[in-house]
């Protein structure tokens, strides 16, 4: 809403108080046009520049028409060209409307800019378009030539149709989405050609939504019957099952290859977000028929749905090449678009390779920020999100999860969303977070059920069942994590049940139910042999160490550590010190369990989980340990990553009612974190909260 209203808080106001009960809830886009977003504020502002003379409010008129959709910089010349005189602008700065400079004007908000467009007569303000499409000619020049043009004229015109289309066309290659989108949105309302007409709305819908522009998007897309779109549409704001088989017969009728593989590759973005990995066969099937090259993680998605391991390996490497600088053959990035680019991150987190992953979604997301497509940069971030998490850096992770949650609902992606939330519900249960792992984890499971959404749903269940495993509900882990096995797409993921196979057999050796563990861990192991990742490895001897018995489980948990070192996960590399030190224990030997103990109270602190240091320490109690009280130390390391960001937040003086918009939590757990600060720092209010963080 704010996006839409310019960020005026007036607008948004009266924009609020307007709105259907379907667009409160998200279910219909929400208006897009000023004069149906806040006629009130509009018609007000109008008066108001109806008070200055005639020859002010024709330069205003000519200022705001050259700087809508873009700025196409022909104010001054159009000035010169029509022999104005540039003095009554005295009159705008006198009233506070606007103020020259040497660039142009600069009008008091976007609101009192469009106010003094719609001021004039509609022959008045195609007068002005003429005016400033005759000084536009240079290089570069042509969109804004031909929008200009367009927006003088007087009725359809299949001439300016088409020239308005090149532009957008052009625009678009400039990377320039916003102006395209303008450029065939008004083509399509020159066009006297239904078919074409049809065209043209589709490209202009596209544009939008690549521009983060979701409303205007749905509300153009719903005038055209376009399954392309439709698809794209459905995987990033509706129902995750439907954007598979519009996305897939796309593909089969698009004549251009690059334009296919491109369909291609987010059909089995849709296959991922909902579970049913086995549509990759489908769509690699599809590929073959069409004499393409299968996209980025289709064939080795494809491949190890079939159990075969060793060739997904071979596949999803090649996939997480070009995010490899020296990479043979060399980085293709050029080449690459940013969703080929996070389909290799993806196929690198798969393949254990976090330093990889982080490199290829963080230039999935550089490739999006240049070509101002924001919807692609939050997608990319949604990924990156998982090589921090692994490798400890869980609070950077967090404020990235934050950050990108941000931009999917500023860009209509609810999907994107609901997979963030669940993230964030994960790193909720590792923090030590109680109520937020649950708000999170609820309102992320009951999104991805409604949209077939089987990656967020398995996300958030496995959540729940690591924050079971580590404040030591081990019953409840393992009912939850075995239930995660069962779930089929839509519900669960094949990918996730596979990652939470270490903690499922921890929690089932905890309870005695070694059966079915014994079972994962031997799928779990052949995938680790076959990619041959530490990370995975280490875990899989972990696993072997938990169902060894006795003294037995000692090597298998040396080898995990051995494994570890030359690995990323150091929070997992953590609790296999904390499981080894507990082995260690029982079997008596003390001094080796104490070091191992210590080691791992050292990282769990570090990482801020504070469940897990608890665990440490009462293993350290179990040993005889005296823990001497913790030192003086800043203020903020005593705090996890959620409740510090809440702390800052009310120290700058935000309600709790602001800091739970921000964060996308209730109120109520925003008192909750409160209250925790409150007592690990000893204090009883917000005055000493701010004395405390700006002590240096």
């Amino acid at each position: 809403m704010l996006r839409l209203v310019h960020g005026d808080p007036r607008a948004a106001a009266e924009a609020a108080a307007r709105l259907t009960a379907r667009q409160r809830t998200g279910l219909d886009p929400l208006p897009t046009e000023p004069g149906a977003l806040a006629p009130e504020l509009l018609r007000a502002l109008r008066r108001e520049i109806r008070t200055l003379p005639d020859d002010t409010r024709q330069l205003l008129l000519l200022a705001a028409a050259d700087q809508h959709p873009a700025v196409t910089h022909a104010y001054l010349r159009a000035v010169a060209a029509a022999r104005l005189d540039p003095r009554p602008l005295e009159d705008a700065e006198a009233s506070g409307v606007a103020h020259a400079t040497a660039a142009g004007v600069v009008f008091r908000d976007d609101w009192t800019r469009i106010a003094a467009y719609e001021a004039a007569s509609p022959a008045g303000r195609r007068e002005a378009h003429r005016l400033l499409a005759r000084v536009l000619g240079g290089p570069g020049e042509r969109a804004g030539r031909s929008w200009h043009r367009a927006a003088g004229a007087l009725g359809p015109s299949g001439r300016l149709a088409a020239e308005l289309g090149i532009a957008a066309d052009r625009a678009r290659a400039a990377g320039q989405p916003t102006l395209a989108a303008a450029l065939a949105e008004r083509a399509a309302a020159l066009c006297p050609d239904p078919r074409a007409e049809a065209r043209l709305l589709a490209r202009a819908a596209a544009d939008a939504w690549r521009c983060g522009q979701p409303d205007r998007a749905h509300r153009l897309a719903a005038r055209t019957d376009t399954p392309a779109l439709d698809g794209i549409l459905a995987l990033r704001a509706g129902n995750a099952t439907e954007a598979f088989g519009a996305l897939l017969t796309a593909a089969a009728r698009q004549q251009r290859a690059s334009e296919a593989t491109e369909l291609l590759a987010l059909a089995a973005e849709a296959a991922v977000y909902t579970g049913d990995l086995r549509g990759c066969r489908e769509a690699c099937a599809l590929a073959r028929r069409r004499g393409i090259p299968p996209p980025g993680i289709l064939p080795g998605l494809a491949a190890a749905v079939e159990g075969d391991y060793e060739q997904a390996r071979d596949l999803l490497r090649a996939a997480a090449a070009p995010t490899c600088p020296g990479a043979d053959p060399p980085l293709r990035v050029p080449g690459s678009t940013p969703t080929l680019l996070i389909h290799a991150g993806m196929a690198a987190l798969m393949l254990g390779d976090h330093t990889r992953a982080a490199t290829a979604t963080l230039r999935a997301a550089a490739r999006a920020r240049a070509d101002s497509t924001p919807v692609t940069e939050a997608q990319a971030l949604e990924f990156r999100v998982y090589a921090d998490f692994w490798t400890g850096r869980t609070s950077a992770a967090e404020a990235a999860a934050q950050e990108a949650l941000r931009q999917a609902y500023a860009t209509g992606q609810d999907n994107g969303a609901c997979h963030l939330r669940a993230a964030l519900a994960m790193f909720a249960a590792v923090t030590g977070d109680e109520e937020a792992c649950r708000e999170h984890a609820a309102a992320a499971r009951a999104q991805a059920l409604a949209r077939g959404l089987g990656l967020p749903a398995a996300l958030a269940q496995w959540a729940s069942a690591f924050l079971d495993l580590a404040l030591g509900r081990f019953p409840a882990a393992a009912a939850r994590l075995r239930a995660l096995a069962g779930f089929g797409p839509g519900h669960g993921h094949r990918a996730i049940r596979h990652l939470a196979t270490p903690h499922y057999v921890e929690a089932a050796v905890r309870t005695g139910d070694t059966r079915v563990a014994r079972a994962a861990h031997a799928d779990y192991e052949r995938w680790a042999s076959a990619v041959d990742s530490p990370d995975d490895l280490a875990l899989s001897a972990r696993c072997r160490a938990l169902l060894a018995p006795g003294a037995e489980a000692v090597e298998h948990y040396r080898t995990a550590l051995d494994l570890h070192a030359r690995g990323t996960r150091d929070l997992e590399r953590a609790r296999t010190e904390l499981l080894f030190a507990s082995a260690l224990r029982r079997l008596r030997r003390r001094p080796e369990a104490r070091d191992r103990l210590h080691s791992a109270l050292e990282a769990f602190e570090s990482f801020g989980a504070p469940h897990c240091a608890a665990q440490a320490r009462a293993e350290l109690r179990a040993l005889g340990t005296p823990l001497s009280a913790p030192a003086a130390r800043d203020p903020a390391a005593l705090l996890t990553a959620q409740q510090l960001m809440v702390a800052r937040m009310a120290a700058e003086g935000a309600t709790n009612r602001e800091i739970a918009d921000r964060l996308a939590l209730s109120p109520r757990t925003i008192d909750h974190h409160l209250r925790g600060v409150f007592a690990r720092l000893g204090i009883r209010s917000r005055i000493e909260l701010v004395r405390l963080l700006d002590t240096p």
